[in-house]
């Protein structure tokens, strides 16, 4: 039986990857090996299959300072504003959200990532627009 030798230097990278770009978890396949790295976190993971349905606010102007509410996207993905077809968005402008719900999904890599609302608020912006690619700390949604 060969012995199986773990490449350490591989793992940091995948390790490093994570961090850099936000993202929950990596995998590296090379032949019939594999290298998978998983980030430690509370996120859930939802399975449904996202809408394109277009209830986005209009993006206010840009500013060089960032908005003291701003909800930013942890990751490079794509955008859903509902869990699915057919299903109402999860917020709108004008709702109250408390911390720990739902605002967003975002997928990247084909996992479906939730975005939660870091505090209580009432939105007031969604700049994002649905299945749309986002990038790591685009603005999505302002709270007050």
């Amino acid at each position: 039986m060969a012995k199986t030798t773990i490449d350490s230097d591989a793992i940091r990278e995948l390790a490093q990857l994570l961090e850099e770009t936000g993202l929950s978890e990596v995998e590296l396949k090379e032949g019939d090996r594999s290298i998978r790295v998983v980030r430690n976190s509370v996120t859930q993971m939802v399975a449904a299959a996202p809408v394109a349905t277009a209830h986005a606010a209009p993006a206010a102007p840009a500013s060089d300072e960032p908005h003291a509410g701003a909800v930013n996207s942890p990751m490079v993905g794509t955008i859903y504003l509902a869990s699915g077809p057919g299903e109402p968005p999860f917020v709108s402008v004008g709702a109250s959200v408390s911390e720990g719900d739902t605002l967003f999904i975002v997928e990247a890599m084909k996992v479906m990532n939730p975005i939660l609302a870091p505090r209580g608020g009432k939105v007031t912006q969604i700049m994002a627009r649905d299945a749309q690619p986002v990038e790591f700390g685009e603005t999505l949604l302002i709270l007050e």
